[in-house]
């Protein structure tokens, strides 16, 4: 059996979380792809390695001193090594790095120095080949990443490797540019190399015991997910749920590879497995639930606005002209109403009502701000009666007032508006009701 496998910053944050991550991988000899990220925090008050980055390259960046800074992140790596024994040194990369940035290298490769510096401490710990991912995740000319040359490139790199570390979180552009995923894009590149070499499940060990039914930092000791298709875990990363970075799901789902969750100072857990169907049964009706604060409504109100043609693509043809994404449209005989987040939305708003006015000539507009959407995400809500019923029902008892609800095509969330100030109290009523209480 043939594994990818990624380790988060929290699992490589110090030299006993490395040793933990070391033990993991040689337990299985299928743990032969490993991807590391930066070093995360080993305490709640720590930084982790990344922003320590961030932050050493806007010192340069304004013509600050910024070595001591350097010197700290260099003891962070020192620490590591040192606890590991190793007979590594990193003093020649660190010079490298501080010469590129007072060349002005760029935020996104001084963000990247983090996984390059800790992949190549895994690789000599493990004794596994070390690949730099800047030869093998492609982005083109514009910074656009390109698949299909990844994978061709990658795929024949790690053919001829028989144990390799590949860090994760950026590639490079033609020219050697280094260009970063967005932020957690570490599971991006375990997803791409678990593709490129066919892996049997793509590993992703992380500080949680799996993905969670809801936000811990709102339920208390939130049910662990045992199975979940790719589908319902895309609605509730989308909405906010961040075990896993949402597009990370696209490689491996695109040549049939599970992705198993797993908690790296639990290893004998089985963690969360994500696959494109299950057949596996749930034990709740509802598989999760996750949302976001943050969002206005711009109700549009027209009388016959169903019957005018070409009434939605005007409101929509305008938000795209505002440069304005919707997250959702629910409509009415008379009435159409958009939800946007709120900060892109307000220094538009103005041009926006001007030229809705103008073209759609509507009865009225109404706008609310400070909402919060949230999206219940289950695969057997629909074979199950009285699901929306119940969000009804448990809002209620709450004293929650529900702005909007609205259910996806495909029958697998429901996305439900409140106020920020509900937001909380709505997730918690509605977890209670699918999973405490379960009437």
């Amino acid at each position: 059996m043939r594994k990818a496998v990624k380790f988060g910053g929290s699992s490589l944050a110090d030299a006993g979380q490395f040793r933990k991550a070391g033990e993991i991988i040689r337990a299985d000899k299928g743990r032969r792809y490993i991807v590391p990220s930066a070093p995360g925090k080993r305490f709640a008050e720590d930084i982790k390695v990344t922003d320590m980055l961030y932050a050493c390259y806007a010192l340069a960046e304004e013509g600050k001193d910024f070595r001591e800074n350097l010197k700290r992140i260099a003891r962070r790596y020192g620490a590591i090594i040192d606890g590991l024994e190793l007979e590594i040194s990193l003093d020649k990369e660190f010079e490298i790095i501080e010469e590129r940035f007072l060349e002005s290298a760029g935020i996104e490769y001084a963000a990247s120095r983090g996984e390059y510096l800790n992949g190549i401490v895994m690789a000599a710990y493990l004794d596994y080949e070390f690949v730099d991912a800047a030869e093998v995740i492609i982005f083109d000319e514009q910074g656009t990443f390109d698949a299909d040359a990844t994978d061709r490139i990658l795929s024949a790199r790690l053919q001829g490797c028989e144990n390799a570390v590949i860090p994760g979180f950026y590639g490079a552009m033609p020219d050697g540019t280094i260009k970063t995923f967005p932020r957690d894009g570490s599971d991006i590149t375990g997803a791409l190399v678990a593709a490129a070499i066919g892996a049997d499940v793509y590993e992703n060990w992380k500080d949680v015991d799996g993905v969670l039914m809801a936000n811990p930092q709102i339920v208390d000791n939130p049910k662990v997910v045992r199975s979940i298709t790719y589908k319902e875990l895309r609605e509730l990363a989308y909405m906010g749920a961040n075990v896993l970075h949402e597009d990370s799901i696209f490689p491996v789902r695109r040549k049939g590879i599970p992705i198993n969750i797993r908690n790296t100072n639990k290893p004998e857990d089985e963690g969360t497995w994500i696959m494109e169907k299950t057949i596996q049964p749930t034990k709740y009706v509802i598989t999760g639930i996750a949302g976001k604060k943050g969002f206005c409504s711009i109700n549009i109100e027209k009388e016959r606005r169903s019957s005018q043609i070409g009434f939605g693509s005007t409101v929509l043809q305008i938000f795209e002209e505002n440069g304005l994404s919707f997250e959702h449209v629910p409509t009415g005989i008379d009435t159409m109403t958009a939800y946007i987040h709120q900060e892109e939305f307000m220094p538009r708003a103005d041009n926006v009502v001007k030229e809705l006015r103008k073209r759609l000539q509507p009865d009225g507009i109404e706008i609310e701000s400070d909402l919060a959407l949230i999206a219940v995400v289950g695969r057997n809500m629909k074979s199950t009666r009285g699901t929306a019923g119940k969000i009804f029902s448990a809002l209620s008892h709450a004293n929650v007032n529900l702005k909007m609800i609205d259910q996806g095509s495909s029958q697998l969330n429901i996305i439900i508006g409140v106020s920020n100030q509900d937001f909380e109290k709505a997730i918690q009523a509605i977890y209670n009701i699918f999973v405490v209480v379960r009437l």
